[in-house]
């Protein structure tokens, strides 16, 4: 049995908001057919509660399905997930889905014909202790990497153990996170696919933090972004130094849309003083115009390529590096979503 939604709180954060008291029209049991846990009603107006007791991307995930499979049966009801914390990864997951959502903690964001509310910024009331599984963490986004290099592939287990190079137990329980959250599923024979590649790769990014790499930022002379990315890679080359561009620079490889200053460039190891010389760089923590990352999960560099005589990461890895960059990043990021990952449409 599931928790049961607390209507009690549900309906004073609500009627504040509103400014109308709330009644709870009724409290549905979790095997109702009709999929929702609670009927909230105020001034004509008809909420569907559907409650998670926890917000992980799983949670919301399998909410938003949820949500999904069971038509309001008004057309003025609306559907509304309510949670204790809401965190960024489900406010994207959200947003994306088109979805009202209230947390116990007071923020809330519900946006209909007739009704704006949005609260943002109040703490998070239900911390849990201990740090939790996160399907979005460097090593378990190996298995996700995999599942949307190529969407319309399927795995067994043992084959996402032998991509990823991490143990069976681990692919396992992240597979099983993700398939709670209805990102994925498992055929008759077991195999693995990304039903909902489009969400599972939103969630994803709404996670991801680039400043977790370790960033190396300096100055090369050149006349331009393209120029930069040219003579470090020739360098880094000459060192033998593996390496891939990403950001900006490998978007401007792949579609040439929006002009760079700035390259971002993963290696391998950690730049010495004798590899920045040998790149004509200087350290620099304003005004450089190359980022050289150690990436925080050697899984980054999967399925990179060759591009023109450049190396860079796959479109997947550079669409997710593209977020919360400097410059034209995210237009890049649009342009490149459009052309090499067109199964993340909105």
């Amino acid at each position: 049995m599931k928790n049961p939604p607390p209507l009690a709180e549900i309906c004073r954060l609500l009627s504040e908001y509103i400014g109308a008291p709330l009644q709870a029209a009724g409290a549905r049991e979790p095997e109702a057919s009709d999929g929702w846990d609670a009927m909230l009603q105020a001034q004509g107006a008809s909420f569907l509660v559907a409650y998670k007791p926890g917000a992980g991307a799983e949670a919301v995930g399998g909410a938003l399905r949820q949500i999904r499979e069971h038509a309001p049966p008004k057309p003025r009801s609306i559907p509304l997930l309510v949670v204790p914390y809401m965190g960024e990864v489900g406010k994207e997951l959200c947003r994306k889905a088109g979805v009202a959502w209230l947390d116990l903690s007071g923020n809330a964001q519900i946006t209909t014909p007739r009704l704006r509310i949005v609260v943002d910024g109040k703490p998070n009331l239900y911390v849990q202790r201990g740090r939790p599984s996160d399907p979005f963490a460097p090593k378990a986004s190996r298995i996700t990497r995999m599942l949307l290099l190529d969407p319309g592939v399927a795995w067994s287990q043992s084959e996402l153990v032998r991509k990823t190079a991490v143990d069976k137990g681990f692919v396992s329980r992240t597979v099983q996170r993700l398939e709670q959250a209805g990102f994925v599923a498992r055929d008759e024979s077991g195999l693995v696919r990304a039903t909902a590649p489009g969400e599972l790769l939103a969630a994803w990014r709404a996670a991801y933090d680039f400043s977790r790499h370790d960033i190396t930022r300096a100055v090369i002379a050149a006349r331009s972004g393209p120029d930069v990315l040219s003579r470090a890679s020739g360098a880094l080359r000459r060192m033998d130094v593996r390496h891939a561009a990403t950001g900006l620079a490998a978007a401007w490889v792949y579609e040439p849309f929006a002009a760079y200053r700035t390259a971002t460039v993963y290696v391998e190891r950690q730049p010495s003083e004798a590899t920045l010389k040998a790149l004509g760089a200087r350290e620099a923590p304003s005004g450089a115009n190359l980022w050289l990352v150690v990436p925080n999960d050697q899984g980054v560099f999967a399925e990179a390529r060759d591009v023109g005589g450049l190396p860079c990461v796959s479109p997947l890895q550079t669409y997710l590096d593209l977020k919360g960059q400097p410059e034209r990043a995210e237009e890049a990021a649009e342009a490149l979503r459009r052309v090499h990952l067109p199964w993340a449409s909105e």
